[in-house]
């Protein structure tokens, strides 16, 4: 529920008081002796999805819209008439569960950090991220979620498109923008560090193999449900007036991992290996901001004048075009690579028939398959180890030639234009005693 302060103009009172009574609303009025152009001060509580209906109904009584109107939170309120209104108001499907238009948008502008804090805390929660990574640490890659502060820039950039403010937009869109070059930079510049000392002392191909980091390196689609998840949470919350703080770690979780591996490629000089996630940041910053316009657009939330809802809606318009367009390119890289994994694990089942069948004319068997891939963001296969047992009285057979053969036989076509053009196999022979 919410408690209202708004100020009479002269000449209004008996009919703002009026309204007030049409709508059922209990209040209190005081004298306003400031000796502006207000006549009296009114106070009354009503239910959080009553506060924009009754102030338009006061603007068209005669509230003027730069006069100060206060909203806050009430905890309780003890009367018959206001459990009368709430079941009024829980009614009304038209406005829904969501608070005010006014109250929206300060909640927005207040999400976004000023500029100093947002840059300090997204610096801090990239580079926490980064030593989550290479620590392989998912507590760590989690606490830094929940220091990044990326829900506000999300959501005012989303508020602002939907109400008409252009500079509430602007801003949450400079801050989107900011913070993923931010943390990219201080993701990199702290890997570097902590290579160039020797604190991390691996090769690129054993950083890239940590788990941590190689299971953000080829996102497949799943990736895009959960930045989509997160964008219409945010701006659910936000628009039902709860918390928002689980919803920043649900979107911090879609951005500031992939970006800090991103860092990481760069400082180990593997800017192939990082595609995918540089992409997945992409796809996960403009997932957000087309879920939570189009939610906030679904539930109703307009400019305040109505001879600029009309621009409004084409803005709205274009700008989720764009946002789609831009997100559907990127997704197919997604899709690639999810149809990449389907087709490595069908291809490693084809190889392993291949090589049985070979084996099947010999005296061995096989005892194990390893099928490595390629560091590229779609993870070709690049080689193939095959172990071998056999009678430890007698020589191993030679079948390096053959299995190579039969292994590329098998071996899908590349997609990737860091691929190998041929699977090496590698073979690898133990005695066995029966």
């Amino acid at each position: 529920m919410r408690l209202v302060q708004v100020l009479v103009p002269t000449g209004k009172r008996e009919t703002v008081l009026r309204t007030l009574d049409e709508e059922g609303v209990d209040y209190a009025v005081s004298d306003e002796s400031s000796g502006r152009d207000f006549v009296a001060v009114v106070t009354f509580p009503v239910p959080k999805e009553a506060v924009e209906p009754v102030l338009q109904r006061l603007r068209d009584a005669g509230i003027e819209r730069d006069a100060y109107t206060v909203v806050v939170n009430a905890e309780t309120v003890a009367s018959k008439r206001f459990d009368a209104l709430v079941e009024k108001y829980e009614n009304d499907e038209e406005n829904g569960d969501r608070i005010a238009r006014e109250e929206l948008a300060s909640k927005a502008a207040d999400l976004a950090p000023s500029l100093p804090t947002y840059v300090v805390m997204t610096a801090i929660s990239a580079i926490v991220a980064t030593a989550g990574l290479l620590l392989n640490s998912p507590a760590v890659v989690v606490g830094s979620m929940v220091i990044a502060p990326l829900v506000g820039p999300a959501m005012a950039a989303s508020v602002g498109t939907v109400v008409d403010d252009d500079e509430m937009f602007v801003r949450g869109v400079r801050l989107q923008a900011l913070g993923g070059v931010l943390a990219v930079g201080a993701a990199a510049l702290f890997a570097f560090l902590l290579k160039e000392t020797g604190a991390v002392p691996l090769s690129v191909g054993e950083v890239l193999s940590i788990p941590e980091v190689d299971e953000r390196l080829a996102p497949d689609i799943l990736s895009l449900a959960i930045a989509l998840g997160a964008g219409a949470a945010g701006a659910i919350s936000l628009s039902s007036g709860v918390s928002t703080a689980l919803v920043g770690v649900m979107i911090a979780a879609a951005l500031v991992p992939p970006t800090a591996v991103v860092g990481i490629g760069l400082a180990w000089g593997a800017p192939e290996a990082v595609v995918g996630s540089a992409i997945l940041v992409l796809v996960n910053i403009l997932s957000v901001n087309f879920v939570a316009i189009g939610v906030l657009w679904k539930q109703g939330y307009r400019p305040e004048r109505w001879i600029r809802r009309s621009e409004a809606r084409r803005t709205t318009i274009i700008r989720i075009a764009a946002l789609g367009m831009g997100l559907l390119v990127l997704s197919s890289f997604l899709g690639a690579v999810t149809y990449t994994t389907y087709r490595n694990a069908g291809f490693q089942t084809d190889a392993q028939e291949a090589i049985e069948d070979v084996l099947a004319d010999t005296d061995a068997r096989l005892l194990a398959l390893d099928v490595r891939y390629d560091s590229g963001p779609l993870q070709e296969p690049e080689a193939v180890v095959v172990t071998i047992g056999h009678d430890p009285w007698t020589d191993p057979p030679d079948v390096q030639s053959v299995l190579t053969e039969r292994v590329n036989e098998v071996a899908p076509d590349p997609l990737s234009p860091w691929a190998a053009d041929e699977v090496h196999v590698e073979v690898r022979y133990v005695a066995v005693s029966e």
